[in-house]
């Protein structure tokens, strides 16, 4: 893994997703709460490429501008950068666009752990 690589991935906007669907909103457009996944998405597919068996990320800080809506059907992407590696946590800046500007930026910061490990003490949360 290394500063500057990103990733990129894409959706097109539609019912399931939008603001109104979401509870994030009242108006047929991608909804903020998609768009903030879908950069989480970016950013956890890019670390997946470079970490060893057993081992992913989970968010720990994000902090995010929605700055345009999206209609239904146009098509979103968003593009995660990897700008700093300290330890265990990586740090992110993250962009979306859609098919006319940009709609969204942010950064955020997500921890390397052990997937076995983390369930573990999640589910022992539960008595599990």
């Amino acid at each position: 893994m290394k500063i500057g690589q990103t990733h990129t991935v894409t959706t097109v906007v539609d019912e399931s997703n939008t603001a109104g669907a979401m509870a994030s909103g009242a108006v047929p457009v991608f909804g903020t709460p998609m768009m903030i996944a879908l950069m989480e998405d970016a950013a956890l597919q890019l670390a997946a490429k470079y970490l060893e068996a057993g081992k992913t990320t989970v968010g720990t800080r994000i902090e995010v501008s929605h700055t345009a809506a999206t209609p239904i059907g146009m098509r979103v992407e968003a593009t995660a950068k990897l700008e700093k590696i300290d330890g265990k946590l990586l740090t992110f800046s993250m962009t979306a666009s859609d098919e006319a500007e940009p709609i969204g930026e942010g950064t955020q910061i997500r921890a390397i752990v052990d997937e076995k490990k983390f369930l573990d003490r999640t589910n022992s949360k539960l008595g599990r």
